[in-house]
């Protein structure tokens, strides 16, 4: 059986990890930079954070591969090596992850930054197509599942379900941004999400980023309504940033962090973690929480 999926049945709620970019911009990536191109430039960086997760007792860390679709790297100087960026990501998380033994490989597949017709110009083929080349070569890197995360439009995430499952059998996360309070952009429902990606065969249904820790609590209730007993993924933001000395500041502490973190596993949430703004002090009182959770 999958990694994965066997930790979900041992019934322990798992701690995911915290934020990439706004991390690796406190290690001096430069603002406007991609994290992806790190993996090639610096992939020493992309390791030392990985680690960092895994030490703070994270039990899965997700590949730097956010952006890593061939659509939304096309400015990117490493364009015509998205496959070798992802795999190298994928390598550099396993890499991280065996320091600490069980601790599990997430590929992270998140927008291309462009709408789907009729809305934009992108084809949903187009779309899929991407996605499953960034599946493939994930999947060859040896994560353990795959994350279609911070998603606003069902049309797209569909399309990023569909080329996953093409390239790979490995479980799927489906995770929505709630930058609407309780509604994405598009304005999708948790309870949209969670019907059709429950029927398509995820894994998990989920939500990262949004807005505060109360509308995350919301999302959750949703959720677990709409499908009650079906597992989520839940990572919010360390709150709204303000901005200091031209920089997004973060203002929850760990501890704030980890009670939310208790809330949502009592109301179903089966991996926990956080977003932008989370840092490994974040990640280790979460973990800790969790662990008295699951004693």
């Amino acid at each position: 059986m999958n990694k994965f999926l066997q930790r979900l049945q041992e019934g322990q709620v798992l701690t995911a990890d915290g934020a990439t970019g706004t991390n690796l911009q406190k290690m001096g990536l430069q603002v406007g930079k991609a994290p992806e191109d790190l993996v090639l430039e610096r992939p020493e960086m992309v390791l030392k954070l990985a680690q960092a997760f895994v030490e703070a007792g994270s039990d899965l860390i997700l590949t730097c591969t956010f952006g890593g679709n061939r659509l939304r790297m096309k400015e990117s100087p490493y364009a015509a090596r998205t496959v070798e960026v992802n795999a190298r990501a994928a390598e550099l998380a396993r890499k991280a992850a065996s320091t600490r033994s069980e601790v599990l490989v997430a590929g992270s597949m998140g927008p291309t930054g462009l709408l789907l017709k009729p809305l934009g110009p992108l084809s949903p083929l187009e779309a899929s197509d991407a996605f499953a080349e960034q599946a493939k070569a994930l999947a060859e890197g040896g994560v353990d599942l795959l994350v279609i995360e911070t998603q606003f439009a069902l049309e797209e995430a569909s399309a990023a379900f569909e080329g996953a499952r093409r390239m790979t059998d490995l479980p799927i996360v489906v995770s929505f941004s709630y930058d609407r309070g309780v509604r994405t952009m598009m304005g999708v429902a948790p309870r949209d999400v969670v019907k059709r990606y429950r029927e398509a065969g995820a894994a998990l249904v989920g939500a990262n980023c949004g807005t505060s820790l109360e509308n995350m609590e919301k999302i959750v209730q949703e959720y677990a309504s709409s499908a009650p007993g079906f597992p989520l993924w839940i990572k919010p933001n360390a709150g709204l940033p303000h901005v200091v000395d031209g920089a997004p500041v973060y203002d929850l502490t760990p501890e704030q962090m980890a009670a939310a973190a208790l809330r949502y596993a009592e109301q179903g949430a089966r991996v926990v973690g956080g977003c932008c703004g989370s840092t490994p002090e974040h990640l280790a009182a979460i973990a800790r929480a969790v662990k008295r959770h699951n004693s």
